[in-house]
């Protein structure tokens, strides 16, 4: 007859599946739920690889980035190119939902309706950006340049406070027909109308002024910055409206 498992053996065993599921299922980052996919979001980061996105204006290379732990970085110790990373898809109305954190002193953004062309060399040559910042940061001191605004244009609706450096913040964008809002850490700090004679308006008393496609666009590709210090996003996901 064979020899039956000891209880205590059998309690062991199916503790030790049980806690082996629950630790490989404890990281919901860069993915969706069944609810998410229902109702038509999709991920720009798959957590593993920067699948989906290439250089501005240089389509098959992504250097100076690093999918690394779950988050889509600027690659800091083996940096060979300084280049925002674009879209490989181009969007038009949309809800775009990431998280972020940056570095001490951090300074980054996250533009929108970006133009790849040759003779435009840089994604903020068209595109408006939602700014990211470090509270440490002295631009803090400037409302424009803020957490949260339309950099150098639109100062923050309603008050809203970025964490700081080394922490995981919540930034949402929606885009309806040229209507943008923006949220930071569920607080609405952005509302524009990009077709509005107004906006343009607000361009022209800008440095944007000399960059005449800057603004006037509602549709594109989105942009992720690479500015002197690192940055880092995870959970990008897009629906499209």
């Amino acid at each position: 007859m064979m020899n039956q498992p000891r209880p205590h053996a059998l309690f062991l065993y199916f503790t030790i599946l049980i806690l082996a599921a629950s630790c490989a299922d404890t990281d919901q980052n860069n993915r969706l739920t069944t609810k998410e996919r229902e109702q038509g979001w999709t991920l720009l980061f798959d957590g593993r690889s920067a699948d989906g996105w290439h250089l501005y204006n240089k389509k098959n290379t992504t250097a100076g980035w690093i999918a690394r732990d779950g988050t889509l970085a600027v690659d800091t110790v083996n940096k060979t190119e300084v280049n925002d990373l674009v879209s490989d898809k181009v969007f038009k109305n949309f809800e775009l939902q990431f998280e972020w954190k940056l570095s001490k002193n951090g300074n980054s953004g996250v533009f929108i309706n970006v133009l790849e062309r040759p003779d435009l060399t840089t994604a903020w040559a068209s595109g408006p950006e939602y700014q990211l910042l470090d509270p440490a940061h002295a631009d803090n001191a400037n409302p424009v340049k803020r957490a949260g605004t339309l950099f150098a244009l639109d100062a923050q609706k309603n008050p809203a406070v970025a964490k700081p450096a080394g922490e995981w913040n919540q930034s949402r964008i929606k885009q309806t027909e040229g209507k943008i809002e923006f949220y930071l850490n569920g607080i609405l700090t952005v509302q524009q109308d990009l077709t509005a004679p107004a906006w343009q308006d607000s361009v022209g008393r800008t440095h944007f002024k000399n960059f005449p496609e800057f603004g006037k666009h509602t549709s594109g590709h989105i942009a992720l910055q690479d500015w002197a210090s690192g940055v880092a996003f995870r959970n990008i996901k897009i629906k499209e409206l």
